[in-house]
């Protein structure tokens, strides 16, 4: 493991990036016995843990809180002045996301796998060969694990556009916004938007065309949009924004709007004091030097592997969103775990399958969908072949409320079996509903299996199984 001056450092597992994927990898790898370290340039857990899953989740905790306190008279519960602290929820969050540092910490201290901190630069030596800090690291087998961050317009592209922030600097938040702008359709801008109009803001959403979640099924994608409009949400439809200008009560947004077969129109937005930028993500390959291994890049810059995560350069592997595929934790976890076994224990066939992934959205109320979407179905297996079944209902919960919001589910079938290829859910619930249904999915289950299944009452996942 020890080098001279002269030679890098030596190890049989080298790692770059210590995310979810990186450290999956990187821990599976030092069970199997391997030597291993992790280069990470900021804070260990990565994307998830630090301006991701974890702190997104805990403000969406509070959302619903605040969702909760509103219905609380409809449910007999009286009195009481509540009030909000957004600066003691950012403490006790933040203090949560330093545990959760140093817990990996420590996971990677007792698994022997050294850590090293900084950013990582491939060199141009025979091997493959990164240098951090002036020390050069090389393995047999290196793991390029970055991620992701957030894209933003620059102010060329959108003159003021760096007067806005993006997700990550949704978390430095100190206060929260009394005006709030979201620019985005995709599965951030909803849940930022959501959250913070729950908690107070008045928030209004730009997006391009005329619905949120278009990449998902079209039922999610409509009940989607139809929901944050009733949430209180402002969606600019068809709109970009052309410009942004500080002002003496905040920025000053200037949105073009133009919806099919009308004029285009110019308006503004006065007052924002939070225009958050959630138009998508790049990956964090700048600064690596690649040119030095030769990979291969796709025209976004992410890395290009083949099933087994394996790039155009031998004993060179990559995972996770730096790869641009099903960009989620759990994937970046699994294909790390799966990459080890193949390398260090032997098992060539060893590699993640990407179908039928189940994903959430935390919007309000969230989405859960796993499998094809319609389209996509009728794509693969033809229109012919297809049968859906639908069902559109008011959760129970809410026949105590003056608050409502619905509950969408949509199951997509194939062939004459009516295997069950696609699963689609809005409503209370459904996030912690898809898991055990995505098992089921995954095994191939038929539409006659879910309707063998024993309905538990009085819920709303008994919709899936009586859907008829």
């Amino acid at each position: 493991m020890a080098g001279s001056p002269s030679s890098p450092t030596r190890f049989d597992l080298l790692v770059i990036g210590g995310g979810s994927g990186g450290l999956a990898g990187a821990r599976r790898a030092a069970e199997l016995g391997v030597s291993a370290a992790v280069i990470e340039s900021l804070k260990l857990g990565g994307t998830c843990v630090n301006v991701g899953c974890v702190p997104k989740k805990i403000m969406w905790n509070t959302a619903v809180h605040a969702e909760y306190i509103h219905d609380h008279g409809d449910y007999g519960f009286h009195g009481g002045n509540l009030k909000f602290s957004w600066r003691l929820l950012k403490e006790k969050r933040d203090a949560y996301v330093r545990r959760l540092n140093d817990i990996y910490q420590n996971n990677l201290d007792k698994a022997q796998i050294q850590t090293i901190s900084g950013h990582a630069v491939f060199t141009s030596d025979p091997e493959p060969t990164v240098e951090v800090n002036g020390s050069k690291y090389t393995a047999p087998h290196i793991l390029i694990a970055t991620g992701g961050r957030p894209s933003m317009p620059s102010d060329e592209e959108v003159p003021g556009a760096s007067l806005g922030i993006n997700s990550d600097g949704f978390f430095e938040l100190e206060h929260l916004p009394k005006r709030s702008v979201i620019v985005g359709a995709g599965y951030i801008a909803v849940e930022m938007a959501g959250i913070l109009s729950a908690l107070g803001s008045k928030a209004s959403m730009i997006i391009r065309q005329d619905k949120v979640l278009r990449n998902f099924d079209s039922l999610i994608s409509e009940n989607c949009t139809q929901e944050l409009e009733k949430a209180g949400i402002e969606l600019c439809k068809n709109s970009q924004v052309k410009s942004i200008r500080k002002t003496d009560s905040g920025l000053e947004v200037t949105v073009v709007t133009k919806a099919p077969d009308e004029e285009e129109k110019i308006s503004t937005i006065q007052g924002v004091d939070c225009l958050l930028w959630a138009i998508g993500r790049e990956p964090n390959t700048e600064g690596l030097n690649l040119d030095a291994l030769g990979l291969k890049q796709d025209e976004r810059g992410h890395i290009v592997v083949d099933e087994f995560q394996n790039t155009s350069r031998k004993g060179i592997y990559a995972v996770g969103d730096v790869c641009g595929k099903a960009l989620l934790t759990p994937v970046a976890i699994a294909a790390g775990r799966k990459l080890a076994h193949r390398i260090f224990e032997g098992k060539k066939d060893s590699k993640l399958d990407y179908s039928n992934i189940p994903t959430v959205v935390f919007s309000h109320p969230p989405v859960g969908t796993v499998g094809l979407t319609e389209e996509e179905a009728g794509t693969t297996y033809g229109k012919e072949n297809l049968k859906t079944y639908t069902t559109s209902f008011t959760p129970m919960y809410h026949a105590m409320t003056t608050r409502k919001t619905q509950c969408v589910m949509k199951l997509v079938c194939a062939g004459k079996e009516e295997k069950v290829v696609g699963l689609h859910m809005q409503g209370l619930g459904c996030d912690e509903m898809l898991q055990g249904f995505a098992v089921a999915v995954k095994m191939g289950a038929t539409k006659a299996d879910f309707d063998n299944t024993i309905a538990i009452h009085p819920t709303s996942s008994e919709e899936l199984v009586t859907l008829r």
